[in-house]
């Protein structure tokens, strides 16, 4: 029997959420919005909070001190982050790259279990002006010298740099094995030769800042490389399975139930032409087609999580999973400004802000085309295998 219920302990922390993000988050949504960052000290205040509530680092692993939380428990929550500033979850419940979980002995003391307590923060940094959905293909390059390395090169649309204690970086060691010659370093914020550049303010997802980083003769000794030489790649994406289930897939469906939910509020409320926008049978197609679409991708995310969770390796389906949730996310969207008409386009509702915030879903964690070919590729390769 498949059983589709939620557990009470799961149920539990989920109505947790809910009322601290009302609570805690939703009365500083205009302010991020408008300043574009959280202000340090609401961050250590939110921040607090959260983990005086066991909500903070909760898909980290128990053993390392976080929440412990398996993979579909994770897309539920990042359901309810979705109806909330990406920003502030952040700040509030932590961003901790998963790969942490790979450091070996000092590194766990100064990175992995400050991270998972809240004491610093850490990014990742692959992203470079020429290497984007292509991860392999950065030129950022660690040559060694002797027992250390000689780190050069740049990298760009690094989220959280701005706040970033450490950072985790991908570099290549040896050029002639391709993306087996990619390695993944510790670097620490403020080491002599690494720069923290410009800030490269988005169109969405204002206060979740994105900067430029910059390595020129950055002298690291070998302690700092995170796993053996040459995994860099798998450092990196070892946990991108759960990342784009739930930061994409589970988000993409919290954001869309906003969305969705505001619209049956004005469809209820507003009247056009003596009755009430719900009335019209072409609004009722749009809240209809939202409905369905948001159902079905959580279908989708919780049957890919479940896979996740049993051990499995679900690539194709995570791939038709961040491609669909996203494109679901941008039609929502779309039909909501559209329900709403001028007022959803204005800044004074949030429609616009949500429209804006639902665009770069469509991209990052690899664009919408880049898993169209890696699904094609699977049907064309495992036939009726493949689902």
């Amino acid at each position: 029997m498949i059983d589709f219920s939620i557990p009470a302990e799961t149920q539990m922390i989920l109505e947790s959420l809910r009322r601290f993000i009302q609570k805690e988050l939703a009365p500083h949504e205009a302010e991020v919005e408008e300043i574009q960052y959280v202000r340090p000290e609401l961050a250590r205040e939110l921040r607090a909070k959260a983990k005086e509530m066991g909500l903070f680092a909760m898909g980290m692993p128990e053993d390392v001190g976080g929440g412990g939380l398996s993979t579909v428990d994770m897309c539920l929550c990042e359901e309810e982050f979705g109806f909330t500033k990406d920003a502030l979850v952040r700040r509030a419940f932590g961003a901790i790259p998963g790969s942490l979980v790979n450091c070996v002995g000092e590194q766990r003391d100064k990175y992995l279990f400050p991270a998972v307590q809240g004491e610093i923060n850490v990014a990742l940094g692959m992203t470079e002006p020429n290497a984007g959905s292509d991860a392999a293909g950065i030129k950022t390059s660690a040559k060694r010298d002797g027992d250390d390395f000689i780190l050069n090169g740049s990298k760009h649309f690094i989220s959280d740099a701005d706040v970033a204690d450490a950072f985790i970086i991908t570099a290549v060691t040896d050029p002639s094995k391709g993306a087996k010659g990619i390695s993944a370093f510790l670097i620490d914020k403020g080491t002599p030769g690494f720069t923290v550049g410009r800030t490269q303010y988005m169109m969405g997802l204002r206060g979740t800042n994105h900067s430029e980083l910059v390595f020129e003769d950055v002298r690291l000794p070998k302690a700092q490389m995170l796993g053996p030489e040459g995994s860099g790649l798998f450092q990196a994406l070892s946990t991108i399975n759960r990342v784009r289930l739930g930061m994409v897939g589970g988000r993409s469906v919290g954001m869309a139930r906003k969305l969705m939910q505001k619209c049956i509020d004005y469809a209820n409320e507003r009247k056009q032409f003596g009755q009430t926008l719900g009335e019209f049978q072409m609004v009722q197609a749009m809240l209809a087609d939202m409905a369905t679409e948001i159902f079905a991708t959580r279908m989708m995310v919780m049957n890919a999580a479940w896979e996740t969770d049993q051990g499995h390796d679900p690539r194709e389906k995570v791939s038709m999973v961040k491609y669909y949730s996203s494109e679901m996310l941008g039609r929502v969207a779309d039909k909501a400004v559209q329900i709403f008409g001028g007022m959803g386009y204005c800044r004074e509702m949030p429609l616009e802000q949500l429209y804006r915030d639902a665009r770069v879903y469509r991209i990052f964690d690899g664009a919408s085309d880049i898993h169209r070919v890696v699904i094609a590729r699977s049907l064309l390769k495992n036939g009726r295998q493949s689902l």
